[in-house]
C-alpha cells in the first residue's frame, strides 16, 4: 500500500514536471509563429533604450566636452534592465490575454496541470526568452556607445537578473489576475503597475532624488534591488562574493510573491468561472 502510494506521489511529480516543461514548449511556439511581430518589438524597445543613451551623449555636448561616459552607461543598463524586466512582467500579464484571444483559455482551465505548474512554466519561458533577448539588445547597442564595462562583472549581474526573475515573477501573476477579472480593461490595468514600478526603482535616476515616501516605498521593489546589484557588478566591477546585501531581499520577495501571485490568481480564476469571464473577446 504505501509504495503504491509512494509511486502514485512520483508519477504525480513527474506529470507536473511534464506539464511545466509543456507550457515552456507552448509559449515558444507560440512566439515562433509570430516570430516577424517579436522582430518588431526587439527593434522598438532597443531604439528606445538607445535614445536615453543618446541623452548621456548630449550631456557631454551641452557641458562643453565633460566625458559623460559613466553616466550614459547608467542610463543603458536601467533601460536594457527595464526592457528585460518589464517583457518579463508582460508575457506574464498577458497569459489570460492570449488564452482568451487564442479561444483555448477554458481548455487550458480544464487541463488536469496545476495552476502552479501552468504560470511557473509561462514564467520560466519568460526568464530563457528575456535573458537571450537582453544579450541581444546589450550587444547591439555597445556597437553605439562608449561604455565603461573594463570592470564588469557579467556572472554576478546574470546571478542578480536571474534572482530578480523569481519575484518578478510572482509580481505578473499577481498582475495577470485583472484580464481575468476585467476582460475589457483588465490588460490596461497591468499597465499601470508597470509603470508605478519604473516610477519608484530608480530606473533612470537615484531614488535620493525622490520624495521621502517613494524612497520608502521603493525598498519594497525587487527592480530596486536588481538595478543596485547589477549597477554594482557592471560599472563598480562588485565580486560576485559581494553581491548578497542584493541578493537576500530579491531572494525574500521571491519566496513571498510566487506563492502570494499563485494564491490570488486562484480566486480571480474562481471569480471569473463563477461569472463567466473567460469567453474570447475581439
Amino acid at each position: 500500500m504505501q509504495a503504491q502510494l509512494h509511486t502514485n506521489q512520483k508519477a504525480l511529480w513527474l506529470t507536473e514536471l511534464i506539464a511545466t516543461w509543456g507550457f515552456v514548449q507552448r509559449n515558444y511556439f507560440i512566439t515562433k509563429r509570430y516570430v516577424w511581430w517579436e522582430a518588431v518589438w526587439l527593434v522598438y524597445t532597443t531604439a528606445n533604450a538607445m535614445s536615453v543613451g543618446f541623452i548621456g551623449a548630449g550631456v557631454e555636448q551641452s557641458t562643453g566636452g565633460l566625458s559623460t561616459a559613466g553616466l550614459t552607461t547608467f542610463l543603458l543598463i536601467g533601460a536594457i534592465l527595464w526592457s528585460y524586466l518589464s517583457m518579463l512582467f508582460d508575457i506574464l500579464s498577458e497569459t489570460v490575454s492570449w488564452e482568451r484571444w487564442e479561444g483555448t483559455i477554458e481548455y487550458t482551465f480544464m487541463s488536469p496541470a496545476s495552476r502552479a505548474t501552468h504560470l511557473i512554466g509561462t514564467g520560466i519561458y519568460a526568464v530563457i526568452y528575456g535573458i537571450l533577448r537582453t544579450i541581444v539588445m546589450l550587444g547591439f547597442i555597445s556597437l553605439f556607445f562608449d561604455l565603461e564595462l573594463g570592470n564588469a562583472n557579467y556572472a554576478g549581474a546574470l546571478l542578480i537578473l536571474a534572482t530578480c526573475s523569481i519575484s518578478l515573477v510572482g509580481f505578473g501573476m499577481v498582475a495577470s489576475v485583472m484580464p481575468l477579472l476585467s476582460p475589457e480593461k483588465g490588460q490596461q490595468v497591468t499597465f499601470i503597475f508597470g509603470s508605478f514600478l519604473l516610477l519608484i526603482s530608480g530606473v533612470y535616476y537615484s531614488i535620493d532624488v525622490l520624495p521621502g515616501w517613494m524612497q520608502t516605498l521603493a525598498q519594497f521593489s525587487p527592480v530596486y534591488y536588481a538595478l543596485l546589484g547589477i549597477r554594482a557588478t557592471l560599472l563598480d566591477g562588485r565580486a560576485t562574493t559581494d553581491l548578497w546585501e542584493y541578493i537576500w531581499p530579491l531572494l525574500l520577495m521571491g519566496v513571498a510573491f510566487v506563492p502570494v501571485g499563485i494564491w490570488i490568481f486562484q480566486i480571480g480564476e474562481r471569480y471569473a468561472k463563477r461569472t463567466g469571464r473567460l469567453k474570447r473577446s475581439g
